[in-house]
C-alpha cells in the first residue's frame, strides 16, 4: 500500500486528524516557533510567550513531548532546571509553524481590512 494513501484526514476516524486539532492551537504554534530558535527552560518560554499561563504552558509542553515534537532534559543544577528542545520531528513541524507565523505577520492588515469592510456591510444591512 502506498504510504501517502494510508491515511486520509477527510475521513472521520483518521488518526492524522488529531494532528490538525493540536497544531491549530495558538499556544502550540507559538511554543514551536520559540523552540525553533533555541532550547529554552520553562520560565524563559513563559517569558517569551506573553499571555500564556504556567498551567497552559505545562499542559502544552507535556502534549508536545508525548507526540514526539519536543524533548525535555533535566539539568542537574541547583535549583534543578528543565530544558525543552525540538526533536527532529518537532523541527520539521516547526518550520511549517514558522511559515504560518510569517504569513500572519505579513497579511494581518489585509485580514483586518476585510473584517472592517464586512462589518460595515453588515451594519448597513441592519
Amino acid at each position: 500500500m502506498n504510504e501517502c494513501l494510508k491515511y486520509n484526514v477527510f475521513q472521520q476516524h483518521c488518526p492524522a486528524r488529531l494532528f490538525f486539532e493540536k497544531i491549530a492551537d495558538k499556544w502550540v504554534l507559538l511554543i514551536l516557533n520559540v523552540l525553533e530558535e533555541e532550547t529554552q527552560h520553562f520560565n524563559l518560554l513563559k517569558k517569551n510567550i506573553q499571555g500564556i499561563s504556567p498551567k497552559v504552558l505545562s499542559q502544552k509542553l507535556k502534549m508536545l513531548e508525548r507526540d514526539g515534537f519536543i524533548e525535555r532534559k533535566i539539568q542537574n543544577t541547583s535549583p534543578i532546571r528543565v530544558d525543552y528542545s525540538l526533536t527532529s520531528l518537532g523541527q520539521n513541524v516547526a518550520s511549517m509553524a514558522f511559515q504560518l507565523k510569517e504569513w500572519a505577520e505579513t497579511n494581518i492588515e489585509q485580514v483586518l481590512a476585510a473584517q472592517m469592510t464586512y462589518d460595515e456591510k453588515v451594519l448597513e444591512q441592519a
